[in-house]
């Protein structure tokens, strides 16, 4: 078997259907399998499509094992050469595994491979490929993009373009190609780590390791980021208690840049909780949306500069097509919107509306 995609998923149940269906898709001319962990999610969202989805390999925790538990003890099920770890508010496109697989297997010193990621608006996600945490970098992603995000110093790997296929230092959880050898032989992501930090800590193990890590910028990939989790001071504790992990794990050895980590972890917590929010754009009331306030779109020639609300159909375009538009046709006021072909919903930026309320 050439591929296992793993998939932890906690609620997001529109999301993580979508994301199915799009997996599925891209896996009809591969070798493959899709292996979905629910870490005992509250809504139960396996339950209500496993039905949908008989090929599919569905595991349901009965506790909440936290990301790197719940990925590792699906990769022990696995089967495929190379094991994806996904995150389910993903949307892939139909050619994705045939074009990214071709290219890994060029890399024999491959460690991890990413790939380029867009928000459902068409907004690219800096994350898809970032530097090391440093001394330097760390703070100005702490304190500086606090206030303006082009201020994050050298945290992302802006040396690299967006379109660009090339080695970079850390990938994202959200999308990791792995060889499943490579991925058991460093015994996967570090269990210290509940949420948050694991993808950091296992990109850099594997450079550690002799291996390179990719970024394959060509492919692209809707990322919704975060459906399934709540910005709350758990939250807060978890993002920042990971980042103490990191930098004691790595930089404990040398004391006084390892105090000044700490006293700066320390400090942007506590704004963090004094502000009520980690980040600006969590504070963004949302808008009522209805079906009617959005153009639905059936050809290029329908979208106008002015056209804030664009609904894309599943029946209309493929995912390519529709990942293709979205990046192209982005603007800042701009929102998009999926109606999946094979589901009854509308989905996009902390959106999912029902077609069907039996549904």
């Amino acid at each position: 078997m050439k591929l296992s995609v793993i998939i932890v998923s906690y609620n997001a149940r529109y999301y993580l259907e979508q994301c199915l269906h799009s997996v599925l898709k891209a896996l009809e001319n591969i070798d493959g399998e899709i292996i979905v962990f629910d870490n005992d999610s509250p809504e139960m969202p396996v339950s209500k499509i496993k039905h949908k989805f008989p090929t599919v390999i569905f595991v349901e925790s009965n506790e909440n094992l936290g990301f790197a538990r719940a990925n590792n003890a699906a990769v022990d099920m696995a089967k495929g050469e190379y094991v994806l770890i996904l995150n389910p508010d993903t949307m892939l496109p139909e050619n994705l595994f045939e074009k990214v697989l071709v290219y890994a297997d060029t890399i024999s010193d491959l460690g991890a491979l990413g790939v380029r990621m867009i928000d459902c608006n068409g907004r690219f996600h800096p994350e898809s490929k970032r530097n090391i945490p440093g001394f330097k970098n760390t703070f100005g992603k702490l304190f500086f993009s606090f206030f303006s995000p082009k201020h994050s110093g050298t945290y992302y790997k802006s040396s690299v373009g967006e379109f660009e296929n090339a080695p970079v230092e850390v990938l994202t959880g959200a999308f990791m190609l792995i060889r499943n050898s490579v991925y058991r032989q460093l015994g996967g992501f570090d269990e210290s780590y509940f949420m948050y930090g694991e993808d950091i800590d296992l990109s850099y193990t594997l450079l550690l390791n002799g291996y390179k890590n990719h970024y394959f910028g060509e492919s692209t990939i809707i990322h919704y980021k975060g459906e399934s989790t709540r910005k709350d001071v758990k939250y807060l504790r978890r993002f920042f208690g990971a980042m103490q992990i990191f930098v004691a794990k790595y930089y404990r050895s040398k004391p006084f840049r390892y105090f000044i980590f700490q006293l700066g972890l320390l400090v942007r917590y506590r704004i963090a909780r004094l502000l009520g929010f980690f980040k600006k754009e969590d504070k963004v009331e949302k808008v009522e949306l209805t079906i009617d306030s959005m153009q639905r779109i059936r050809s290029v020639d329908e979208i106008q500069k002015e056209t804030a609300q664009i609904l894309l159909d599943g029946s209309d375009f493929s995912n390519q097509q529709m990942i293709e538009l979205i990046s192209q046709y982005h603007q800042e006021d701009r929102k998009f919107y999926i109606q999946p072909k094979e589901m009854e919903v509308i989905v996009g930026d902390s959106v999912v509306i029902q077609l069907n309320e039996s549904n």
